[in-house]
Order: structure tokens, then sequence, then C-alpha cells
């Protein structure tokens, strides 16, 4: 007889007259397909390589600057948030912004929250309170006037289109009552160590979103903890790999598989998503960190032509941000601004900068190879073998 899945928990009336969901304790029952198993088997085994590979380039923390900023536009996008990545790269270099500050904002908070929350575990494992320090830190400043950051709600909210309300909402999460009790039985799951990690940050994902206990930025932050569970779990060195490429690009079945978990219990079709976008995007992830670490090694080899060293420093510099101003390179360098000014211009006559626009003051180069391999959509299919 085929094992039933699940409940995934249940629909209370409360008495204001709307229905609210409280997600069962985890783990769920759900069956270990052969399909399932692939699945998992493929996942582990491209994240390995992908951290194999981390730890082997030559600069992994430079490298993975703009890859955190990439992550961040993502996943602030699929809330709405409009920056693009070359804007905020464009604006940590130094050139103006024609972007909201607000939107900048928001971006830049996903950043230091996900860094905070990176060095933090050296000091506190994944808990109730370290989510409440990231929503902190990602809140601040760009929190709507209802929004305590660093708290749990206090009050009920929903999720469904503009104008909708509890009553005609298309999810409603726990009351405001069953909250810590919810939170409570979630980080308990977080410290299970029992089943295969992949496995468990997918169904924890699932539940943080479920229980959604903030007023805003629940999404953010329960993207964050994907990151942050690796690392903590030392499955990788640094944070390599970003999920909200492809939640961005697979939206729609992101959402439905949310929701399928909620109304009817459909967990296999959650982990296989899920364990997909670890595959895809671990693939993704590793070339184009190979790539661009390969232009950076030939744009440093190109550099010894100069007797100078600044153009060689200037392309670690872009390692970290393809995006640079000759302002910002002499606080960064330490040299006198014509010394910079010439090494961006040897860049420039090898085709590793180009400027962008046609100021003639305050100038913004780009290095457009490596800002072409940041901005590619998200890869949802395997790599050729």
């Amino acid at each position: 007889m085929t094992q039933p899945l699940s409940v995934p928990g249940r629909w209370i009336q409360c008495p204001e007259g709307y229905r609210a969901f409280l997600p069962a304790p985890l783990p769920p029952t759900f069956h270990w397909t052969p399909s399932l198993t692939r699945a998992l088997s493929d996942a582990d085994l491209v994240l390995g390589r992908l951290a194999g590979e981390g730890r082997q380039l030559p600069n992994p923390h430079l490298l993975m600057r703009p890859f955190i900023r990439r992550e961040a536009v993502l996943s602030s996008r699929i809330e709405g948030t409009q920056a693009t990545l070359g804007e905020i790269l464009a604006s940590e270099a130094g050139a103006l912004a024609n972007r909201s500050p607000l939107d900048l904002r928001e971006v830049a908070n996903y950043v230091v929250a996900l860094e905070y929350g990176a060095k933090r575990l050296k000091s506190l494992p994944l808990s109730l309170r370290l989510v409440c320090e990231l929503h902190a830190k990602l809140m601040n400043g760009a929190a709507p006037p209802h929004v305590t950051p660093g708290e749990f709600r206090r009050s009920q909210n929903w999720i469904g289109p503009s104008g909708c309300t509890l009553l005609n909402a298309s999810y409603v999460p726990p009351p405001p009552d069953y909250l810590m009790e919810c939170l409570a039985r979630w980080e308990t799951f977080l410290h299970d160590r029992r089943l295969p990690p992949l496995i468990q940050i997918a169904l924890a994902h699932y539940q943080f979103e479920a229980i959604h206990p903030f007023l805003d930025g629940n999404g953010r932050v329960g993207r964050l903890l994907i990151t942050l569970f690796l690392i903590e779990r030392q499955i990788l060195p640094t944070p390599l790999l970003y999920l909200s490429a492809f939640f961005e690009a697979t939206r729609r079945e992101y959402y439905d598989g949310l929701s399928a978990v909620s109304g009817r219990g459909d967990w296999n079709a959650w982990l296989l998503y899920f364990l997909s976008g670890v595959a895809r995007q671990s693939e993704d992830a590793l070339s184009r960190a190979e790539r661009i670490n390969s232009l950076l090694v030939q744009w440093r080899s190109v550099s010894i032509a100069t007797s100078s060293k600044v153009p060689s420093r200037i392309v670690d510099l872009l390692a970290a941000n393809p995006f640079i101003t000759p302002k910002k390179a002499v606080q960064r360098l330490q040299v006198a601004f014509t010394t910079v000014q010439r090494g961006i211009d040897f860049l420039v006559k090898k085709s590793v900068l180009q400027q962008v626009g046609a100021g003639k003051r305050d100038r913004v180069y780009c290095a457009q190879k490596i800002m072409k391999i940041l901005e590619e959509p998200a890869r949802l299919t395997p790599l050729p073998r």
C-alpha cells in the first residue's frame, strides 16, 4: 500500500470570519521516489563541485562580491524592487544614481544582511534570534511605517492580489496567537540533522514562508536563510549559491510549488523543484565564476606590459565591482589622481574598460565583459557535460 503523504497543516476559522493556515511540524512524510533520489544526487554532486572549485579560486571573496549583489537585486526584484545590477554596482563605484534611493537602499540592505549573517554564524547558529537580526538589517531605513524591523509581527498579515482583504486573500498565515509556537517548532527542525541537508532546507524554506512571521520582508529573509544554512552546515565555504535567480526566472512555478504544499500536501513536487534549482544554479554560478576569473587572469597578464603596477591593481578592483570611477579608485589605491587616470586609460586602450556615458567630468568606466556575464539570464537547463 502506498504510504499517505503528511497533512501539511490545518485551516482554522478565526473570530473575524477569515480562515488561517497552521503548518504542521516538520519533517513531513514524503515519498522517496526514484526521481527524488536522483534529483538529490544530482544536486549534491554539482553543489559539491561548486564548493570544491570555489575553494580553488585564487580570489573567491573578491569574486563573490558582485554575485552577492546580483542575488540582492534578483531577490528584491521578486518583491517588486526595480533597481538593476548595473545601477547598484555603478552607485557603489561612486556614479550618480538615477534610480529611486529607496530601491537602491532595499538592495543594499540585502547585501548588508547577507554579509552580516555569514559573519554572525561564527558566533551564533541559525536561530530565531539571528532571523530577527537579519530582518533588522534588511529593513533598516526601508521599512513601511507599520513595520517594526527585527520584530515578529503582532498582527495578522495575508497574501493576495492588490486590494484584497483577509476575507478574500489567497493565503492567510498563522494568527499572532499561534505565531511563536509555529516558529519554535521551525527553529527546532533547523537543528535536526536526520535528513539530507538539501531536503531539510527545502522543507524549512517552505515552512518559513508558510509562517510568514514578519509584516514585510518574509521572502527576502527566507531566501537569505537558504545560503546561510549551506554555510553553517559547511556545505559551502562562502556565499557561492544563490537561488533567487532561479526563483525569479520561474516565479510562477515557485509560488505554485509553495501553494501546492499548503493546499494538498504535494511535498515531492516542491522538493523536486527546489533540488532542480540547486543543481541548475550551482552549474550556473560555477560557469560564471570560472569565466570571470579567466578574464581577470587575462587582464592581469596584459597589465604586465606597462611598468606601472596601477593597471594590475585596478584589475583587482574590477573583480569586486566591474564599475570604477577615478575618484573612487584614488581612495582605494591611495595613489595620485593622474596616476589612476593613466592606468584607466591604459585599460581602455586594451579594451578592458569602456567609458559609460559621454561625461568629461566624474567619468564612469565599466568592464563590460564582466557585466555581460553577470547579467546573463538564469540558466534553467543543465550545462552540456
